[in-house]
């Protein structure tokens, strides 16, 4: 009866903690050196929060976003395209990056990019430290236009360790901007047409 009483008692905590959340530390943790073949590709944003409420309201009024990662034929370097839709109007800026272990820095607009840990599968978070951490912007990309709500939840978690605003979901519906290839660092503003 005792060993019963044990076993009770072992299958209880084990089930409590594994429904216990991660510790901010493991939420944010950033990845070790990502491996070049499963960052290329493009991917539509699906979440994001900024530190800084004004540009959390513009986040808010933003169709949509992506971001795509492509070979340049180096083995630490990439290209990094974004693309956003605003009021019917696609931006495109475009970069060519350096990996330094988990992050790259956009140098002539002092941003600190860190590929963060996330549980979902295709998905790749990206913290980005604007003027040496004055202001953070966190955004989960993915290949799909809609998660799993445990895949949002564990966001909304980091987004809370980092103590910034509860984050934007983007609607999938929305439409994202056409892709432009472009290997110049530039950034270009587009009229969209709307069908």
């Amino acid at each position: 009866m005792l060993a019963v009483a044990a076993a009770v008692l072992l299958l209880s905590l084990v089930s409590v903690s594994h429904s216990v959340p991660l510790a901010c530390e493991d939420l944010l943790q950033p990845l070790g050196q990502p491996h070049l073949r499963g960052l290329e590709g493009r991917r539509t944003m699906v979440a994001g929060s900024i530190s800084n409420l004004t540009f959390m309201e513009l986040l808010r009024s933003r169709d949509s976003a992506t971001a795509e990662f492509s070979s340049n034929g180096n083995e630490s370097s990439l290209f990094f395209r974004r693309s956003g839709r605003s009021d019917g109007n696609c931006y495109y800026a475009s970069y060519n990056i350096t990996l330094e272990g988990s992050s790259f820095t956009l140098d002539d607009i002092n941003i600190t990019t860190t590929f963060v840990h996330t549980s979902c599968h295709d998905c790749i978070l990206l913290k980005f430290d604007v003027e040496s951490g004055k202001r953070q912007h966190v955004y989960l990309f993915s290949k799909r236009r809609q998660l799993e709500e445990m895949e949002i939840e564990e966001f909304r978690d980091q987004a809370k360790c980092l103590n910034i605003p509860p984050p934007v979901v983007m609607d999938p519906t929305k439409e994202v901007c056409p892709e432009q290839h472009t290997t110049d660092h530039k950034e270009d503003k587009t009229e969209a047409k709307s069908n």
